[in-house]
């Protein structure tokens, strides 16, 4: 079993920075390909970035691209978002979600369906 636990969310105001944690317990991220989530007041959950097992590929959602960044350290079982250049549409629960890792992964990367551990999620809210 994984449990992860995101953090380092928090009110900022447009155009600051955040970076989010995510720290997983029970078993190693290593063999794991980790993704990132968010959810707005009154909108769908929305694919936000990946990152492959090794960080060798990273995804980003289109709003999000040039922005945010994805990282991993396997060695302290933690994958990060930094944030930058945050705007009030970002406001939202970020997840950090977790999923093995298959052939059709560089085309599936972003199927919510395809994860199978989450954290609760961490609050960002950006104010204009």
């Amino acid at each position: 079993q994984v449990q992860l636990v995101e953090s380092g969310g928090g009110l900022v105001q447009a155009g600051d920075s955040l970076r989010l944690s995510c720290a997983a317990s029970g078993r190693t991220l290593s063999s794991y390909a980790m993704g990132w989530f968010r959810q707005a007041p009154g909108k769908e959950r929305e694919f936000v970035a990946a990152i492959s097992w090794s960080g060798g590929s990273t995804y980003y959602a289109d709003s999000v691209k040039g922005r945010f960044t994805i990282s991993r350290d396997n060695a302290k079982n933690t994958v990060y978002l930094q944030m930058n250049s945050l705007q009030p549409e970002d406001t939202a629960v970020y997840c950090c979600a977790a999923r093995e890792t298959a052939t059709s992964y560089s085309s599936t990367y972003y199927l919510a369906a395809l994860y199978i551990y989450w954290g609760q999620g961490t609050q960002v809210t950006v104010s204009s």
